[in-house]
């Protein structure tokens, strides 16, 4: 009873991840941040592209462990690192106290991320670097924005869209989802009122919930088929 319970605690994973997934994933991510790391470095030489780097590290974890997550989507990843560094460079510019600057630069972004429904945990780090990545950051202004974040979160895209497309048991962006299994236990279709209660149950958590909208209809359609039909 113990274990069980700590697990819960601990927000331990009960999925298991096949050593393929691993692979791709390791591998999907190794790929994306070498032609990452050669775009900021020529946006940004010496140490300043090195501090762009780690937020873009982050988001590789998402894209190529997670393809298939909201909070791992095209909009949250391009949105969310966009608005995020335009928040930070205005912080930067506009705060005089580095700190209390970085400090409202995150917060910000996480409210308007929230307001645009772009939530993606590293565009938290990007308005940080904005602030506190050093001169070369602060001296290329809004351009910061342009070169090299929205042109590494849409590369980092691409690539997560070209990786995962190789493999049929994975899917990127979302939408791309297909049945891959033809013993795949039929179901049938969700009516717009079933779709409306179900995203209206999701509102009622007030809370950000990470799967998307096929997943969780997906989810409900499996759950709604004969008992002998799943398990097949």
């Amino acid at each position: 009873m113990f274990f069980p319970a700590l697990r819960r605690w601990l927000g331990l994973e009960i999925v298991e991840i096949s050593l393929a997934e691993r692979v791709v994933s390791g591998a999907g991510a190794m790929l994306a941040m070498l032609m990452l790391i050669g775009i900021s470095s020529w946006a940004l030489p010496g140490m300043g592209g090195l501090a762009v780097i780690a937020s873009m590290g982050a988001s590789a974890v998402l894209l190529f462990a997670v393809p298939h997550g909201q909070l791992s989507q095209p909009w949250p990843v391009i949105a969310g690192h966009g608005i995020s560094a335009f928040i930070g460079v205005l912080c930067a510019r506009w705060v005089p106290q580095p700190e209390l600057a970085a400090a409202c630069a995150v917060g910000l972004s996480i409210g308007v991320m929230q307001q645009w429904k772009c939530i993606h945990p590293p565009g938290g780090a990007t308005a940080f670097t904005a602030v506190m990545g050093g001169a070369a950051i602060r001296d290329l202004g809004l351009w910061f924005v342009l070169v090299p974040v929205l042109l590494n979160a849409l590369v980092m895209v691409l690539l997560a869209v070209a990786i995962n497309l190789a493999f049929h048991w994975r899917r990127y962006p979302a939408a791309l989802q297909m049945p891959t299994d033809a013993a795949e236990p039929e179901t049938r279709e969700i009516s717009p009122q079933e779709h409306e209660r179900v995203v209206a149950a999701v509102r009622s958590l007030d809370a950000f919930v990470d799967v998307s909208e096929e997943d969780l209809l997906r989810l409900v359609e499996l759950l709604q088929a004969p008992a002998n039909a799943r398990g097949r």
